[in-house]
């Protein structure tokens, strides 16, 4: 057995296990806002944080995240008060809301390696994450917003 550690919390998993982080995370710990999307790392709806980094949970093996820090959305902040996910509301972001978590987790990680990234570079950095309603705009825009308002808690 090791040790991964999500949203802060020591999780005990089989070494060798191939199954994929997002069934872990769903299925196993019951946190069930990374969604399952296309199963192949192409949408974007199952990404979380991998030491601060976007990951597609549906492509990565439990097995190569041992020892290390997942976020997941719950534990971007437990009651919904980071700055993006309240960025996103202000602006009206989510319309079905599917792939908004994993939006919300590539933007964090492009926050943490970035704090005042402009559009262009934001823009850049979202396109893996696909949003079937069309709201790009909105989520650049909500992005700005938090890069222009200098919030620390990202």
């Amino acid at each position: 057995m090791a040790t991964i550690t999500v949203n802060n919390q020591p999780i005990e998993v089989d070494d060798n296990d191939q199954t994929p982080l997002l069934w872990l995370v769903r299925e196993k710990l019951q946190l069930t806002g990374t969604k399952f999307g296309c199963g192949q790392g192409l949408c974007g709806a199952c990404t979380l944080l991998v030491n601060d980094s976007a990951v597609r949970a549906c492509i990565t093996p439990v097995s190569s995240v041992l020892g290390q820090s997942i976020t997941t959305i719950e534990g971007l902040s437990e009651q919904g008060e980071h700055p993006l996910q309240k960025a996103w509301l202000e602006h009206r972001v989510p319309q079905c809301g599917y792939c908004q978590s994993g939006q919300i987790m590539s933007a964090a990680a492009l926050l943490k390696v970035d704090a005042h990234p402009n559009r262009e570079t934001i823009k850049s950095h979202m396109t893996g994450n696909i949003c079937r309603c069309g709201t790009y705009s909105r989520i650049t825009d909500a992005i700005e917003s938090v890069v222009q308002s200098d919030l620390t808690e990202r």
